[in-house]
């Protein structure tokens, strides 16, 4: 497989290095573009939010409420994400890991397709069979992976809106239960196919939706909004502190 002239001159297809083209200024041009049309694409959301707020009843400190909450209830997921992308590192570059696992896609499924496309050529993942030719495999089948998500998101997005406005005109009460039924089956879904791998799965799950049961019911006794907030975030640490407790035993 040839590499392009773009990469650096330690470039070599049958090479172990992968940090000689992975960590290369190429793809860290990439990866920076990626961050600056996020943070234009929040940025616009945050503004378009504001505006739409006052015709839909919303105040402007229930606008700051919601970004707040929602601030704060990703650093429990980011958390999770951090770890395994520092574990990831030595196998997809600093670049890659930041795009592909740190903002776009999951953690299963980049790797799950990276170790697929190294498979396909012959080689093992992070092996020593693992040469920078077959991570640029890895790459690209990650990218066109988290391409054809977005690809689909354009076209299936018009479609469910018509679908929405058709159930709305059939009772409107149906879309306030819809999306979070879908929501609370999405994570189920989730987290059961997680209990049969060990039994240390089923005491993360259990630990966690007890915990965040818990902070739910004492938040709706003491009245206090801020715990909802802080609600994920804290159950992700304390199931992870007992799911760690346990395996010490």
């Amino acid at each position: 497989m040839n590499i392009p002239a773009l990469l650096p001159a330690a470039a070599d297809s049958n090479s172990t290095d992968i940090l000689a083209i992975a960590n290369s200024p190429v793809l860290w041009a990439c990866a920076i573009g990626v961050f600056l049309v996020i943070i234009v694409q929040s940025v616009i959301y945050m503004k378009a939010a504001k505006t739409a707020a006052p015709h839909i009843g919303m105040t402007q400190d229930e606008i700051k409420t919601s970004f707040r909450a929602g601030a704060i209830s990703a650093l429990g997921p980011s958390l999770a994400v951090v770890m395994v992308a520092v574990a990831l590192l030595t196998i997809f570059g600093t670049p890659a890991v930041l795009v592909r696992i740190g903002l776009i896609g999951s953690v299963s499924y980049e790797t799950a397709a990276a170790a697929i496309a190294a498979k396909t050529a012959g080689a093992e993942l992070g092996g020593p069979t693992y040469t920078q030719a077959v991570f640029g495999l890895a790459l690209a089948a990650m990218s066109l992976g988290g391409a054809m998500w977005m690809i689909a998101t354009l076209i299936l997005t018009p479609l469910l809106k018509r679908g929405d406005s058709a159930l709305r005109k059939v009772n409107p009460a149906i879309m306030l239960v819809v999306p979070g039924a879908a929501m609370i089956a999405a994570f189920m879904v989730l987290g059961i196919a997680e209990l049969p791998k060990s039994w240390i799965h089923v005491v993360a799950f259990l630990s966690s939706a007890g915990i965040m049961t818990i902070l739910m019911l004492i938040a709706k006794r003491v009245n206090k909004p801020w715990i909802k907030e802080w609600a994920l975030g804290i159950a992700i640490i304390l199931a992870l502190a007992i799911t760690y407790a346990a395996t010490r035993l």
